[in-house]
C-alpha cells in the first residue's frame, strides 16, 4: 500500500547531495513529449532504482479539496485497462523488487527497485498508469475510507502529530503549505471519483513528470527504453507556472499549547519562516550550516548548551527543510528534563540562540558543521535510492542537477559571519511558531456533599 511520506529536512534534499567523483556522468535529456529524464549511473551492483516524480503536491490542490494529491497516490495502485488492480505490485514482488510511493507538499513520486534486466518491465507498467488509470465508485469510495483511517491513526490519535499539524497551519496562514498533506478530515470525506479524475487528468501528464533512473545503467540505454515506453504517452494537459498565494511577512510570534493525557514526555518545538534553496540559494546553504551548528548531534550548540552545560534538557536538535518551492521552515526541538519547567527550558533555548546571533559560531564548531555536512553528502552516494531521491526532489522543486553537484562546494564557502547574520535575520520571535506539548493534569475529583446537605435538582435555579 502506498505510504504517506513527509520528506522534511536535509535528508530528503540538497543537504545530502552527493559529491561523487563521477558526478559528471549524471545525464539529462527530455523526451519529445516533454518528460524530463535524469540518469545517475552506479555500477557497483546490477540493480536499478526507477522513480517517476510528478510536479504536483498538496500545495497545488484546489481550495476545499485538501488531501486529493495523496488520495490519488493511493488510487494509482488500482489498475488500468491493460493491467488489473494489483498486477503491477504482484509482478514487482515476483521479480524480487521493492516498490512504494509518497506525497509531499510539492511533488508526488512512485518508485521501484529491481534487478537491471527488469527495468523495461517497470517502465512499461508506470508509463501505462500515467494516463490509463481506471476509476469507478467501487474503487474510489472504499479507498477514501482507507485514507480517513490513515489520518485517524497517524494524526488524530497522536497528540504530537496534532500539535505539529496545528503549528504548520499557524505558520502558513496564507500559503497552501498550511494544510496537511493527508488533508483535513471534513474535506477528505467529500472527495469523490470526479475530483480524483480531474486532478489526475490535469497533473499526470508526461510534460509534468520527471523520470529518474539510478543504478547499473548507461544513459543511452535508459533513453532508448524511455522513448519506447514513456515516449509513447501523449501530453494531455498544458503545464502552468506553479504560482501559489505567498506568505506575507510575519509580524507577531505565535504560540500553541496542547495538553493530553497520552503524552509521555513533554516537549518544546519552534519553527521559523525562512527561504528555501529555490528562493535564495546562498542563504539556504547558510541555513543548512546554521542548522548543523545548532543541531549537529552531541557536538551541536543546542545539545552542548542545554543538555551538557545547563542540564535543563534531555535532548535538543535543529533541522531545516531546504527542498521546497516556496518559503519553508527552520526548526528547533527540546525535551526538558522531568524536573525542569517548560519556561526554564525555553529561557535557556532563547539564551543559546541569542548568543549565537551575537557572536556567531567559533572556528571549531563552524568547521565541524561544514565537515559533517560534506561527509553526509559523500555518504549519500552509498545508497542508490538516496541518490535517486536527491535528484528527483531537487528537480521537482525547481532546482537543477547542477545545483545538486555544486552544493558541497557552496557549503565549504560559508563563513562564520554569514551564519551569525542568518541567525540574526531569521531566528527572531516575529517569524516563529512555538509549540508546547504537555502532559494533561488529572481532573480534580468532584467534592462530595456534606452529610444531610440539600441537593439541587438538575436545572434548578438556586439563586
Amino acid at each position: 500500500m502506498p505510504a504517506l511520506m513527509l520528506l522534511a529536512g536535509a535528508a530528503a534534499g540538497l543537504a545530502t547531495a552527493p559529491a561523487r567523483a563521477d558526478a559528471a556522468e549524471v545525464a539529462e535529456f527530455t523526451l519529445g513529449n516533454g518528460m524530463q529524464v535524469v540518469v545517475v549511473p552506479d555500477h557497483r551492483a546490477p540493480v536499478v532504482t526507477h522513480m517517476v516524480w510528478y510536479r504536483v503536491g498538496s500545495a497545488d490542490e484546489q481550495p476545499g479539496k485538501s488531501g486529493i494529491a495523496h488520495f490519488l497516490e493511493h488510487l494509482m495502485f488500482k489498475g488500468t485497462d491493460k493491467h488489473p488492480a494489483g498486477e503491477f505490485s504482484q509482478v514487482v514482488a515476483k521479480l524480487g523488487g521493492q516498490e512504494n510511493a509518497f506525497t509531499s507538499q510539492d511533488y508526488t513520486a512512485y518508485f521501484q527497485r529491481v534487478a537491471k534486466q527488469n527495468l523495461a518491465t517497470v517502465m512499461g507498467f508506470e508509463a501505462d498508469r500515467m494516463t490509463g488509470l481506471v476509476l469507478t465508485d467501487e474503487v474510489v469510495l472504499p479507498e477514501r475510507d482507507v485514507v480517513l483511517e490513515e489520518r485517524r491513526m497517524r494524526t488524530d490519535n497522536d497528540p504530537a502529530s496534532q500539535l505539529s499539524e496545528a503549528a504548520q497551519a499557524a505558520m502558513f496562514v496564507n500559503h497552501p503549505y498550511g494544510h496537511p498533506i493527508i488533508g483535513w478530515e471534513d474535506e477528505i470525506k467529500q472527495l469523490n471519483r470526479q475530483d480524483a479524475l480531474d486532478f489526475y487528468r490535469r497533473f499526470y501528464t508526461p510534460n509534468n513528470a520527471i523520470l529518474v533512473v539510478a543504478g547499473d545503467v548507461e544513459p543511452e540505454e535508459v533513453k532508448k527504453l524511455a522513448e519506447e515506453t514513456y515516449g509513447k504517452v501523449a501530453p494531455r494537459a498544458e503545464t502552468a507556472a506553479r504560482i501559489r498565494p505567498q506568505e506575507p511577512p510575519p509580524r507577531a510570534e505565535r504560540r500553541l499549547v496542547l495538553a493530553d493525557g497520552r503524552v509521555g514526555q513533554p516537549s518544546l518545538s519552534r519553527s521559523y519562516l525562512v527561504p528555501s534553496y529555490r528562493g535564495d540559494r546562498d542563504e539556504s546553504v547558510t541555513l543548512d550550516v546554521l542548522a548543523q551548528v545548532l543541531g549537529g548531534g552531541s557536538t551541536g550548540r543546542l545539545y552542548r548548551s542545554l543538555v551538557v552545560d545547563k542540564g535543563v534538557a534531555a535532548s535538543a536538535g535543529a533541522w531545516y527543510q531546504s527542498t521546497a518551492l516556496d518559503d519553508t521552515r527552520f526548526g528547533l526541538s527540546v525535551t526538558p528534563r522531568p524536573e525542569v519547567t517548560m519556561e526554564a527550558v525555553e529561557t535557556a533555548l532563547d539564551e543559546t540562540i541569542a548568543a549565537l546571533a551575537k557572536d556567531g559560531p567559533d572556528a571549531a564548531e563552524l568547521e565541524r558543521a561544514k565537515t559533517r555536512l560534506v561527509a553526509e553528502a559523500i555518504y549519500a552516494q552509498d545508497n542508490q535510492a538516496t541518490l535517486a531521491r536527491i535528484y528527483g526532489a531537487a528537480l521537482a522543486t525547481g532546482s537543477t542537477a547542477q545545483d545538486v553537484k555544486i552544493w558541497p562546494e557552496l557549503v565549504k564557502s560559508v563563513t562564520a559571519e554569514q551564519v551569525r547574520d542568518a541567525a540574526r535575520r531569521w531566528l527572531v520571535p516575529a517569524r516563529a511558531v512555538t509549540s508546547q506539548l504537555l502532559q494533561a493534569k488529572p481532573a480534580p475529583a468532584a467534592a462530595l456533599p456534606e452529610p444531610g446537605a440539600e441537593r439541587a435538582s438538575p436545572g434548578e435555579d438556586r439563586s
